[in-house]
């Protein structure tokens, strides 16, 4: 069974920039290469919504309206890491940063299609 594990989060001015890892671990017959891997928000109150997406190589990638241009997803095989640079933050980037996993097909942006979770990291962007 894959497990992830989100790290890098924080206090961060606004206009910052803070840079998330994932981690992933416990393959079995698949390696991590196999797995697109996505980033999702949550803050307080909302739900959780999609920031972004990576395809298997790395090759195709997706963002969110909101983030679009100031974020980038990025992936090393290698190391079984997938990252989410984060620059230019805003206080509404605030939330909790989680990493998914065994995307099984949709909607990049959907939280049901994916069957592995994070437990999160908090990101903070203060005014």
């Amino acid at each position: 069974q894959v497990q992830v594990a989100e790290s890098g989060g924080g206090l961060v001015q606004a206009g910052g920039s803070l840079r998330l890892s994932c981690t992933a671990s416990g393959f079995s017959d698949l390696t991590f290469d196999d797995y697109a891997m996505g980033w999702f928000r949550q803050a307080p109150g909302k739900e959780r919504e999609g920031v972004s997406w990576i395809s298997w190589s790395g090759t195709y990638t997706y963002y969110s309206d909101s983030v679009k241009g100031r974020f980038t997803i990025s992936r090393n095989n290698a190391e079984n890491t997938v990252y989410l640079e984060m620059n230019n933050v805003k206080p509404e980037d605030t939330g909790m940063y989680y990493c998914a996993a065994d995307w099984v097909g949709g909607l990049w942006s959907g939280s049901k299609f994916y069957k592995t979770w994070g437990r999160g990291t908090q990101v903070t962007v203060s005014s």
